[in-house]
């Protein structure tokens, strides 16, 4: 690999992509670095059974301002502006409508009691009712938004991205995944399956080591998972801790998906939803033949997903057909049979959904946010103050850090090119 570049990207999912196109619109070379064998992260359209899945992140959270719309109109991608599946309940499902606005008012009362709780112990399990009838459905629930349990929800940072979120839901049918991997700059050098090993820094900027050798450049954006930055899969400089201990602080939850296919004429309605057992939090959320698609997608969070992440597919597929069985009846088993199973928990690139904030400490984002020297910096949905856990949120903080980066550039050559630490002595001389 050449050195040629001005900005060296490691990470090519959203955050990344972000980065990059906001490098390319100003004219700046840069190098991507992706450890896995394709675009996208944790945005990952797959064609399965003929149907462009979503494996990863999948809905246009906050449409009227995610950037994605903005980018997916002009590349000529189709926005579908309906509402969402969850809108609307499968039409043959039997339900206890009393259980169901109870368990919902539970849920309500559960967020409202998060604002007393995060000027407290700011733990979202102290929010619970205690011995609560519907606490199962709570859990179930914050497992989908946020992939853990209550006990390691900060409620303050919980709160951040629901008042922030404008409830706008949109849908890509050509999926997230393909839009996102679709858009990276065609100048922009990639470089797939080439995960860097060692970040050291250098006399004049950073040294990016992989097994195809090393880039010398003079600033370097960041945009793994709080996983990977946490753990050892990159060796970085010591003085560089303080960011790794923000990392951890912001663990990635467990989420992941099932998928099963359709089979003979059965009744189930299109663009439906239901959800299993009220009072299980293990239950999973059911998206019924998306886009009129023969399919049904099992989406679990939270302990619900720890069955996949701890038994395997076969048995979360066992644990969905029986929540299917209970609400459709018994023969809804031979009419539907597995397609895939997501395991984000399970790649070692990855390591889980996205980041939640332990308690207490929601003022890690800030940290990990800020850069090292001016020649590291810092981008992923771990590093947005509001909208963390979606791929819009990626893709606006890889555009700040572009723009850190554009800057800390331009202020070298100011500075007669003298390098960074030379450039950091100047600014604090003045």
């Amino acid at each position: 690999m050449g050195s040629a570049y001005d900005v060296i990207i490691v990470g090519g999912g959203a955050a990344g992509i972000g980065a990059a196109r906001r490098l390319a619109a100003q004219g700046a070379s840069a190098l991507l670095l992706e450890a896995s064998s394709r675009l996208g992260g944790r945005a990952y359209t797959q064609d399965l059974g003929g149907y462009p899945l979503d494996l990863g992140c999948e809905w246009l959270h906050s449409g009227d301002r995610n950037a994605w719309v903005g980018i997916a109109e002009a590349s000529g991608f189709p926005v579908d502006r309906g509402d969402p599946p969850w809108a609307k309940a499968h039409p043959s499902l039997v339900e206890d409508e009393d259980d169901q606005e109870a368990a919902r008012k539970a849920y309500g009362d559960w967020e409202e009691r998060l604002r007393t709780v995060a000027s407290a112990s700011d733990r979202a399990s102290d929010a619970l009712e205690p011995d609560g009838a519907w606490n199962a459905y709570v859990r179930a629930i914050a497992g989908f938004m946020s992939g853990v349990a209550p006990e390691e929800i900060s409620a303050t940072d919980y709160l951040a991205y629901d008042d922030a979120s404008t409830g706008k839901n949109w849908n890509l049918p050509l999926g997230y995944g393909t839009l996102v991997a679709a858009s990276l700059p065609p100048t922009t050098a990639l470089r797939l399956a080439t995960p860097a090993q060692r970040i050291e820094l250098t006399t004049d900027g950073v040294a990016v080591t992989t097994r195809a050798g090393t880039v010398h450049v003079g600033v370097a954006i960041l945009t793994v998972s709080t996983a990977v930055l946490a753990g050892d899969a990159i060796r970085l400089p010591s003085r560089l801790d303080p960011w790794r201990e923000a990392a951890a602080a912001l663990p990635l939850g467990r989420n992941e998906k099932l998928f099963l296919e359709i089979g003979g004429n059965t009744a189930f309605g299109p663009d439906t939803h239901a959800y299993g057992n009220l009072r299980d939090a293990r239950s999973a959320a059911y998206s019924i033949r998306p886009n009129g698609w023969p399919v049904i997608e099992a989406f679990l969070g939270g302990d619900g997903a720890r069955i996949l992440a701890e038994e395997g597919p076969a048995a979360g597929f066992s644990y969905v057909s029986a929540e299917l069985a209970a609400l459709f009846g018994s023969d809804v088993a031979s009419a539907i049979r597995p397609l895939a199973a997501t395991s984000w928990s399970r790649m070692a690139s990855i390591g889980g959904a996205y980041s939640c904030a332990l308690p207490s400490r929601s003022d890690a984002r800030a940290r990990l946010a800020r850069p090292f020297e001016d020649r590291l910096f810092f981008a992923g949905e771990a590093t947005h103050p509001h909208d963390f856990t979606t791929a819009h949120g990626a893709h606006d903080s890889g555009q700040r850090a572009a723009d850190e980066a554009l800057a800390a550039l331009a202020d070298r050559q100011r500075l007669g090119r003298r390098g960074p630490l030379a450039a950091a002595g100047a600014r604090t001389a003045r």
